[in-house]
């Protein structure tokens, strides 16, 4: 039975950088990974280009992790954003920058990113072992024993970076819940999250038609980003984002044009009103969202009453549509809750109960937006699990 000084169960950006870190501070590390090969979710971030992390600044990254953000203050204190951009560049992965303050490699490709993590773990000498699925975690006499099917390990420290249950075909299967449950610590409850949203919207119409910086609100939230109109719904960064918050049953409100005020918007018509309205439209839409919003109304801008005007500019200004739900777990981004932060110590994420047992990553109940936020914290919150706190 092999020891080592720290075992990491999951081999996504979490558990590379825990292993990473780990490794640094001298420690004989093992990751593991059921997959055959390391990032397998992460191989599929960014389009298969892997959006790093963030540019933006400290009040940013906390912006945009809308779940439990704050309890990452003591983490990206320690490391931050641009200690990933820093860590890269160091290890010859250059990066660009993109809309949103999004990091990407410069050759667009997600094995980039996870060669350079997995180079960087042998290079301080941990090992990694794919193939092998853990099937229990028990800890006598202050060690923690890993079994896998044809193996077993001893550790002094134990990190779990099995991710949440999002994407189950990269095996983010909740497994390290059920670790978190085995030592008796409290897991919320799992929900999508970063989901594309279903909706009662004539999808046909408008299937396919992509729009830069929209605002979505719904009660107190309001998100600015690109859509995307789907067969199902709505997608893109604005509706994934706003999934956090709205549920089925519920309205959102759409402003397909929030740098012009109604007045703006007025001035325009007027000045285009020997026009029709569909065509006056496309200097401001895309043409099928044009016609949509102009359906029964007068053919010329200069036939509409008073009330359709208003109305007219109503619906781009703030267009109803009714939600009907969201995508399972198992189709969207980012997995709601995990291991309540209530057990865990913010300044090394070890687990208040269980001696040695850390957590990072997307097992906790941390979710953030996509744009580089969820990699951002995954990274960071595995830097922290594997270092040495004096």
């Amino acid at each position: 039975m092999k020891h080592y000084d720290t075992i990491i169960i999951g081999g996504g950006p979490a558990g590379m950088m825990a292993a990473i870190s780990s490794s640094y501070y001298g420690l004989k590390t093992l990751l593991i990974e059921k997959n055959k090969r390391l990032g397998k979710k992460l191989a599929g971030t960014g389009g298969g280009r892997c959006n790093v992390t963030n540019s933006g600044t400290l009040d940013d990254l906390i912006a945009g992790i809308p779940g439990n953000g704050r309890f990452l203050y003591s983490v990206f204190s320690q490391f931050d954003n641009h200690d990933i951009i820093r860590f890269f560049e160091e290890n010859g992965v250059a990066l660009k920058e993109e809309d949103h303050g999004r990091m990407f490699p410069t050759t667009d490709k997600s094995r980039t990113i996870i060669s350079a993590l997995d180079a960087k773990i042998h290079e301080l000498g941990g090992t990694v072992l794919t193939n092998t699925e853990v099937v229990s975690v028990k800890k006598f006499d202050e060690r923690f024993h890993i079994k896998s099917k044809y193996d077993e390990f001893t550790c002094d420290k134990l990190i779990v970076t099995t991710g949440g249950k999002s994407y189950p075909s990269t095996g983010s299967t909740g497994f390290g819940h059920d670790i978190a449950r085995h030592f008796k610590m409290e897991v919320t409850d799992l929900e999508a999250a970063e989901s594309p949203l279903l909706t009662d919207f004539p999808h046909k119409k408008l299937q396919g038609i992509s729009l830069d910086d929209i605002t979505i609100t719904y009660d107190k939230y309001v998100i600015t980003h690109d859509l995307l109109f789907t067969h199902f719904g709505l997608s893109g960064p604005a509706a994934q984002r706003i999934s956090s918050f709205v549920k089925g049953g519920k309205t959102i409100f759409i402003d397909f044009l929030p740098d012009k005020s109604k007045t703006d918007l007025e001035k325009y018509l007027q000045a285009e009103r020997e026009k029709s309205v569909k065509n006056a439209l496309r200097g401001l839409l895309p043409e099928r969202l044009a016609e949509f919003l102009a359906e029964d109304l007068a053919d010329k801008v200069k036939q509409l009453s008073a009330k359709d005007m208003g109305d007219l500019l109503e619906n781009i200004k703030n267009y109803p549509i009714q939600v009907t739900g969201k995508m399972s777990l198992a189709k969207s981004f980012v997995t709601k809750g995990g291991v309540d932060l209530k057990e865990i110590n913010p300044k090394t994420l070890e687990s208040k109960k269980v001696p040695g047992l850390h957590f990072a990553g997307e097992v906790l109940d941390i979710n953030a937006h996509t744009g580089g936020f969820n990699i951002t914290a995954a990274l960071c919150s595995g830097w922290v699990a594997g270092s040495l706190h004096y």
